[in-house]
């Protein structure tokens, strides 16, 4: 298995590349430029749980690998031809929409599982305390989206 840098280079390069969308499938400007803020925020938001998946040590590459499986119904997916590292998306509605969706949704779980082993196992409510660390971690816009 690769490193876990190898697969956070996969992802940034996915996450990165252009989302192809075509004015014709827009009605007017001000569709098609919501649009793209939605899709420039989601970048926004990959960068952010990017970084907090380098500089937590305990997650590994097989734990992002292990997320890719369940998050985002397993759409994104890693290829492995030797020390190289691709990702393969399965399209569901419309790319340009929802790629970057998908690789954010990857790194929260990663996330996810990495912070639950911080919260006492006699806490009640586990879930909730999680959400209320990711709300001081990321800003309650993140924790909202990504977390909830």
């Amino acid at each position: 298995m690769n490193s876990k840098e190898t697969y956070l280079a996969a992802l940034h390069a996915f996450a990165n590349q252009r989302p192809g969308l075509d004015f014709a499938n827009y009605g007017n400007l001000s569709t098609y430029r919501a649009e793209c803020r939605s899709i420039t925020r989601d970048l926004h938001d990959f960068r952010q749980l990017a970084r907090f998946v380098e500089l937590a040590n305990g997650i590994t590459a097989e734990n992002i690998v292990a997320s890719s499986k369940s998050a985002y119904s397993g759409r994104l997916s890693f290829v492995e031809r030797g020390d190289k590292v691709g990702v393969d998306y399965c399209t569901g509605q419309y790319f340009p929409t929802e790629y970057r969706r998908a690789a954010c949704a990857v790194l929260a779980a990663a996330l996810w599982d990495y912070y639950r082993s911080d919260i006492p196992p006699e806490t009640e409510k586990r879930g909730d305390a999680l959400r209320a660390k990711f709300r001081r971690m990321f800003g309650a816009r993140i924790q909202k989206r990504w977390f909830d």
